[in-house]
């Protein structure tokens, strides 16, 4: 037992506190990735503690282990199969009835179990007393108090785990769930049935496996099927056989029969260990309910602070973003000092730092915006501006749960679209689906930053919070629209859970902030890395341009004219004289590196393009800076680095400079702005989209479609600000 790897798993109700605990142990130690053969997300974390080394597995959070959603799969099928050494239930201990369900259910296993109650400073303050011992007795399993946002309790979690874990398997017979006498009936009958059936070799708990089958479970039904082989028939018929007749007896389904008492032994446990304090106790989150889901304030209260989201998110993440911007110049300057003018050169300042560098700049800014994302999550009020969203969101056929992946979206929308799994209705998902592109992802947030900087200094938190804003309402009036055409059918009933507010851990906020903000970094070393570097060399090649003038001539012409002017002998004017000759010099190199980069492969592209973007007022550089960005949306800033400002690329404003001088305008730059909001996905989406809806038309058309809004929208907005004289 000493030398091997233990493996603890954390279940639970969603909103129990099971991601902080997690967290809380495992730190930065975590690994997350997918279930095999399913796109769930996969938490792991190996941590060496009380001398033993273990790895924290985190279950997907569920209700129960009914297989109806595919995180009860998930969940059931690794504590089935995968036979961990201990299963941690975390219960919220301030609703102990909800959560006592997926609980009897663990009891239920032929496994190592342990109930954790979280949460239990919430409970107290409630006026709730539970009697630790007694539930422990009554249940036949180890409880223990925690409170795992101030990492009370986890030691001794931990050390009951480790205990257990080395303890051998006994079932203690308390932990038999009891039904009633015509269900335990059928349950013995079935189970001695299956034992003259199978042999040793049979894993899964024999009176577990009947009880099952009596809930007609169609998963272990074909698990049997797979093991046993032939003998299932048997199995399954005799199975049938007492369905039917308990059916007859009982007049309801057997399943209904067993929840019922389920949720009746339930109901006994808690009389028989919650004890109410007569003192009267403020629920502090309905008071503060009162006034954030207010049907007055609330909505106003959430606008604001989407709305401040971004105004911080801009002016907080400028002073850090101009550190960078500098350090990114003086990096730049380095290369250009003390390398040798040559191809390799360029290829290092002009295309990786160039690219990768007005890239790079933004990462406070991403940073700040997935830390706001996550305080709205472990606050809990995620759920609430989902609750606010939901009379709007039946305006489109969805409820207020569609909002929460929408709202995610914000972060980014690969996890957006594979949290619709959630919604029941495969219509819903698909619906969805097909509006959270429209939800402007950080990767978008780069381009907004660079333009609404460049041209709405003043304004820009401001200008980017109405671009977000027309986003979510661009994906209103689709749904409505899909709604109406393609998805018809009533939405289906839905009740938005409301969580507990909690007292955010900064150290639980940093870790989700950092998890996410990986991605944008894995980025910058990969396709933003490679993506710069092709874009470099479409624009550095071919070199043997054919010029319209001889631009050498011209500044060895400049340069001979002020000659003479330079000898005065007075410093001011000669000064003056020098300025205005580099200034006339730097002129021509700037029309010479306009017109080569306009000659090169990709000002080709550009310019057989252009007439496709010129309508919604986008030269042919921004044209191949949105084309780019059908693989990363982050590559468009990268191209447009590369390609604005490569004259100036060892200044550290330099992308700025280039597009007030390029000839774009306010209206031009919110044009782009609206563009890059509703175009199609990046490629990562665009696989997301096709696993999740199963179907490579609906990708197709979301390409399509989105694309279609995107130019429509820029014309609107370009040529009707023309029109109004902007």
């Amino acid at each position: 037992m000493e030398k091997r790897q233990l493996r603890i798993a954390l279940a639970g109700n969603p909103n129990s506190g099971k991601t902080t605990i997690f967290n809380n142990m495992t730190g930065t130690r975590q690994k997350v990735g997918n279930w095999p053969g399913v796109t769930v997300e996969k938490k792991e974390g190996d941590i060496h503690k009380f001398g033993y080394d273990m790895k924290i597995i985190d279950l997907p959070g569920t209700y129960s282990l009914t297989p109806f959603s595919i995180e009860e799969i998930v969940a059931r099928d690794f504590i089935l199969d995968e036979n961990p050494d201990v299963v941690i239930d975390i219960i919220d201990a301030s609703n102990l009835e909800r959560n006592l369900y997926l609980a009897n259910q663990l009891r239920e296993l032929d496994c190592k179990v342990i109930f954790a109650l979280n949460m239990a400073d919430v409970a107290k303050s409630r006026g709730f007393k539970i009697d630790a011992p007694k539930l422990s007795e009554l249940l036949g399993v180890p409880v223990v108090f925690t409170v795992g946002n101030k990492n009370e309790g986890l030691d001794e979690l931990l050390k009951t785990a480790l205990e257990l874990a080395n303890s051998p398997l006994e079932i203690p017979e308390e932990r038999r769930v009891r039904y009633s006498n015509d269900i335990e009936s059928a349950i013995g009958e079935l189970k001695d049935f299956i034992k003259l059936q199978v042999d040793s070799s049979f894993s899964y708990n024999i009176r577990w496996t009947a009880i099952k089958l009596l809930e007609d479970d169609k998963i272990i039904k074909d698990r049997i099927r797979e093991k046993i082989g032939v003998q299932s028939q048997h199995i399954l018929s005799k199975a049938e056989k007492l369905r039917g007749k308990l059916s007859k007896r009982l007049d309801d389904d057997p399943e209904i029969v067993m929840t019922d008492d389920r949720y009746g032994f339930i109901a006994g446990t808690i009389k028989e260990v919650i004890s109410t304090s007569t003192r009267h106790r403020v629920d502090i989150s309905r008071n503060i309910d009162l006034v954030l889901t207010n049907r007055f304030l609330g909505f106003p209260i959430f606008i604001f602070l989407i709305w401040a989201i971004f105004q911080t998110t801009f002016t907080l993440g400028a002073y850090p973003m101009e550190w960078l911007n500098t350090g990114v110049g003086y990096v730049s300057a380095f290369f250009e000092y003390v390398l040798p003018n040559s191809l390799l050169k360029d290829l290092i300042v002009d295309g990786i730092i160039a690219g990768v560098g007005s890239i790079i700049i933004f990462l406070p800014n991403i940073l700040l915006l997935f830390f706001c994302i996550a305080l709205f999550e472990d606050t809990g009020y995620m759920a609430r501006a989902a609750f606010l969203m939901d009379k709007i969101m039946h305006l489109i056929g969805l409820h207020g749960k569609s909002f929460i992946p929408m709202l995610m979206g914000f972060g980014c929308s690969v996890p957006a679209i594979m949290a619709t799994r959630s919604l029941e209705s495969k219509k819903d998902r698909i619906l969805t689906i097909l509006i959270t592109p429209f939800m402007s992802c950080s990767a978008r947030l780069p381009v907004y930053i660079v333009l609404a900087g460049t041209f709405f200094a003043a304004h820009a938190g401001t200008v980017i919070f109405i671009i977000y804003l027309f986003g979510i309402l661009m994906a209103i009036i689709t749904g409505r629209l899909f709604r109406t055409v393609l998805l018809k059918g009533e939405d289906a009933p839905f009740v938005m859970e409301l969580p507990p507010y909690r007292v955010p851990m900064m150290k639980n906020l940093l870790i989700h902030m950092w998890d996410r903000s990986k991605m944008f970094l894995r980025k910058m070393g990969g396709i933003i890395l490679v993506g710069s570097v092709v874009i470099w060399v479409l624009s550095s090649f071919p070199k043997n341009i054919q010029y319209s003038k001889d631009y050498d001539a011209q500044i060895r012409s400049v340069n001979q004219s002020y000659e003479q002017q330079t000898i005065s002998g007075k410093e001011d004017y000669d000064n003056r004289i020098i300025q205005q000759k580099d200034a006339l010099i730097r002129e021509i190199s700037i029309a010479k590196e306009a017109e080569r980069a306009e000659k090169s492969y990709i000002g080709r592209i550009g310019k057989a393009v252009e007439p496709l973007f010129e309508p919604i007022g986008i030269d042919w550089r921004g044209s191949v800076a949105l084309l780019t960005g059908f693989v990363a949306k982050e590559i468009v800033v990268s191209t447009m680095g590369v390609l604005y400002a490569a004259d100036d690329a060892a200044e550290s404003d330099a992308l700025q400079n280039a597009l007030l001088k390029s000839g774009m305008t306010p209206l031009s730059a919110l044009s782009m702005m609206i563009f890059v909001l509703l175009y199609i996905p990046c490629l990562a989406t665009i696989g997301a989209i096709t696993r999740e809806t199963g179907s490579v038309k609906w990708t197709l058309f979301n390409i399509v479609f989105t694309t279609g809004v995107a130019w429509t929208m820029s014309f609107v907005v370009f040529q009707g600000g023309r029109l109004l004289g902007f």
